[in-house]
């Protein structure tokens, strides 16, 4: 199958070769779940087409708490699978793409009326070990309340008893997603955002593909296919409703609020699970010149495409940071960026949010169309392959062929071609000796954790920028190359795109978005060719995030 480019220019190419034949699959959905499968089937052999209504990963898949991890506290509801699962994907995962999957030492702090106690906790986070595989000199240690408090000495001391020292992984989840993405691509699978499963489509009572319209140019294309996948997440049961078939169980959402502090108003030392009252617990992540918390789990029912933070969310992490953490005195003044997402979790009857599972479930409508929802990020990787299993049977009995086992276990994801992962740092320091002399060691860290070896294509741009003889200093040269490949290389379509899921700029860089927006939004108008009134309108959108990120109702 010839191989389209990824960029922004390329983007009707891919509609157009889509529809001018019969794919063996068609996904609606462009999180990770859905980039996920684009991946595992096109790496099988077999011909693909993936549409995202919005950016890739905007959904659910660029605002969860940015973790890989096993889910300890589903041990507790006795998910042992989930939790095996889960954790095996990490070391995957932490294989396939180092740069993005990072070990975070994780504090589990034990406290009086705590929802863990010692023996419990010992015993729990020596199990989620065993489960998760996790290497002996990485697996969990017991501190005692002098050595939890050295551990973090913000904690609340008067009813600290000791604590848990344990390895999660910290992620970039939006990276993830369009790394995953991009992967895809490489195998052939022809991937667009920005484009609707507007209608589905029938052949004698069976899904036979859908009308795909392009919600930038409005041009409609008939996509076919011989199955159709529906990995919407939180949009999953509108499909269905579609199809028709939206009986029997059905998603439950919830939301998941999180609060980005200035590091300096909260100088964690690492990163903390903690206890909050209402039997809950939440993370607190340490992350460059930041610290962000959460989440918050209560249900849903609004619009799915704008799930905003209320002053009630933001009330009820800030008092439970401060009870946590007294010497901070955290107000709503503090926050300086903010995001809520949605799970689209399975029902059950008489279920809270926090007692729904988060295991996934794959649902088959009697017209054919494929839906999986529930799951977690750290889990994409299995969901994708349960579902292409069920469609390669299909099509193996159906045309008496034989396809490829799954192998994304060993596909290293875009960006992620290192010896090892610990050879992520000396790639750091082999760029820094070359390239201290301009840009500092920061902004070589920040490059390659999100971009891994692909840093090197941008630098060559950032270094042909200047060779221009243009006035541009090393670090602005640095963000135009970062811009340019993220257009040429990761459909960037808009600055949303850019500055909140292709770099994460307006979660934990706030600042520097007053001094670059200007020249970002000069530059994409230029490449793309905005006329005024679609660069104001790009404008008006970002403000529109820009402000909801720090303002509650």
């Amino acid at each position: 199958m010839d191989r389209l480019p990824f960029s922004v220019f390329d983007r009707l190419s891919h509609l157009e070769k889509m529809s001018e034949q019969t794919l063996d699959l068609l996904v609606i959905g462009g999180g990770i779940t859905g980039a996920g499968i684009a991946l595992d089937a096109a790496s099988r052999g077999l011909s693909v087409g993936l549409v995202e209504k919005q950016d890739f990963g905007a959904g659910t898949s660029s605002r969860s708490t940015k973790l890989i991890h096993g889910g300890l506290r589903y041990l507790k509801q006795g998910e042992v699978k989930l939790v095996r699962e889960v954790g095996r994907e990490r070391a995957i995962l932490h294989r396939n793409a180092p740069h993005l999957v990072i070990p975070e030492k994780m504090l589990l702090p034990l406290v009086i009326g705590g929802t863990y106690g010692k023996l419990a906790t010992s015993f729990g986070l020596w199990l989620y070990d065993i489960l998760a595989g996790v290497k002996r000199e990485e697996r969990r240690v017991m501190l005692s309340q002098a050595q939890a408090g050295e551990a973090e000495p913000l904690l609340r001391t008067d009813i600290l008893k000791g604590g848990g020292l344990y390895i999660e992984y910290r992620t970039d989840d939006a990276r993830l997603t369009i790394e995953v993405m991009k992967t895809a691509v490489q195998y052939g699978a022809m991937c667009v955002n920005y484009t609707e499963a507007a209608e589905l489509l029938y052949r004698d009572g069976k899904i036979a593909g859908f009308e795909a319209r392009d919600l930038l140019t409005q041009k409609t294309f008939n996509l076919s296919a011989k199955r159709v996948v529906n990995a919407a997440g939180p949009w999953a049961d509108e499909l269905r409703e579609k199809d028709r078939s939206l009986r029997g169980k059905s998603l439950h959402l919830t939301k998941g609020v999180h609060l980005v502090v200035p590091y300096d108003k909260f100088p964690l030392q690492q990163s903390v699970y903690f206890d909050v009252p209402d039997g809950r617990m939440i993370f607190a992540i340490p992350r460059g010149k930041c610290t962000y918390f959460g989440t918050t789990d209560t249900d849903y029912r609004s619009v799915i495409e704008h799930p905003r933070v209320t002053r009630e969310d933001a009330a009820y992490l800030i008092n439970a940071v401060n009870r946590m953490f007294p010497s901070l005195n955290l107000s709503q003044d503090d926050i300086c960026s903010s995001w809520a997402g949605l799970r689209p979790l399975i029902h059950e009857d008489g279920k809270s949010p926090s007692e729904l599972s988060r295991k996934d479930e794959i649902f088959l409508s009697p017209s054919g169309l494929i839906t999986i929802a529930g799951g977690k990020l750290t889990g994409y990787r299995k969901m994708a392959e349960r579902v292409v299993n069920m469609v390669a049977e299909q099509l193996e009995q159906e045309e008496q062929i034989s396809l490829n086992k799954c192998y994304t276990d060993r596909i290293v994801l875009s960006g992620g071609d290192f010896l090892s992962p610990e050879s992520v740092s000396a790639y750091i320091e082999q760029l820094a000796a070359r390239h201290s002399q301009q840009l500092s060691r920061q902004l070589l860290v920040d490059l390659v954790r999100s971009f891994g070896t692909n840093s090197e294509k941008i630098l060559e741009l950032s270094h042909s920028f200047r060779e221009t003889g243009t006035e541009m200093n090393p670090a602005t040269a640095l963000l135009f190359a970062e811009l340019q490949y993220c257009i040429q290389e990761e459909m960037t379509v808009s600055l949303t795109d850019f500055l909140i899921r292709r770099t994460g700029m307006l979660l934990f860089d706030r600042q520097r978005i007053e001094e670059v927006l200007p020249m970002v939004a000069d530059e994409l108008a230029n490449k793309l060719e905005w006329e005024s009134e679609r660069k104001s309108d790009e404008l008006q959108r970002l403000f529109i995030e820009y402000d909801s990120a720090v303002t509650f109702h």
